[in-house]
């Protein structure tokens, strides 16, 4: 079993390496201080797991994420002292496949390590715990399903009104007609549940551009 480790504090690597030599005595284990050399190191190597701090130097385990995601078959985990629930939502954006919180790591990597072999995601048990996270998620999930209704052609729509583009606009880009640009808009809106004016959608594409950006890559 080969593990990537991408940490610029060496004390947590060292620990870290500790922890999967105990658990894991016949593992390989690579180490990278910043997340360029990570990234290259997950693409040439293809590691069983990576684990990712998100703030490293060079780039971040959350862009690393985003760049190897569709390029390899590495399970990734994010280990960071982020405890909130906005930090959880950009790592699963990112394409993470577990996230773990550095104060229980000791307690949670094992197991998150072995619900990865399964074909299971991970998210630390405190931030299960959290009605707060709890709630984000909710809404994470909601507006992802939702969106998954819209047609290619909606999507665009939406993804280009999440740019502030206007309708004339979107039509110039899309090679269509403005009377279609706003059919579009009427039924995405009808999709979301959400007020048919136009500023309303707007700002709902604003709020969510995000999740929209992830789901158009």
């Amino acid at each position: 079993m080969l593990f990537l480790i991408a940490d610029d504090h060496p004390i947590f690597r060292s620990g870290l390496k500790a922890l999967l030599h105990n658990a894991f005595p016949k593992a390989e284990i690579l180490e990278f201080d910043n997340g360029i050399d990570a990234q290259q190191g997950i693409l040439d190597n293809t590691p069983d797991f990576s684990l990712l701090d998100i703030d490293m130097p060079g780039k971040n385990g959350l862009d690393v994420c985003s760049a190897v995601r569709d390029q390899t078959s590495s399970k990734l985990i994010i280990l960071t002292m982020y405890n909130d629930g906005e930090m959880l939502k950009k790592a699963l954006d990112s394409g993470a496949n577990a996230y773990l919180v550095k104060d229980n790591t000791s307690e949670e990597l094992v197991e998150c390590i072995e619900s990865l072999k399964r074909g299971e995601s991970y998210i630390a048990k405190s931030m299960r715990k959290s009605p707060k996270v709890q709630k984000e998620l909710k809404y994470y999930n909601e507006v992802t399903n939702k969106l998954k209704e819209l047609t290619e052609a909606e999507f665009k729509t939406l993804a280009l009104v999440s740019e502030k583009y206007s309708s004339k606009e979107i039509a110039e880009l899309l090679f269509i007609s403005s009377k279609s640009v706003e059919n579009y808009r009427s039924r995405i809106c009808k999709k979301l549940n959400i007020d048919t004016s136009k500023k309303r959608l707007i700002v709902w594409a604003i709020e969510n551009k995000n999740i929209i950006d992830e789901m158009e890559k």
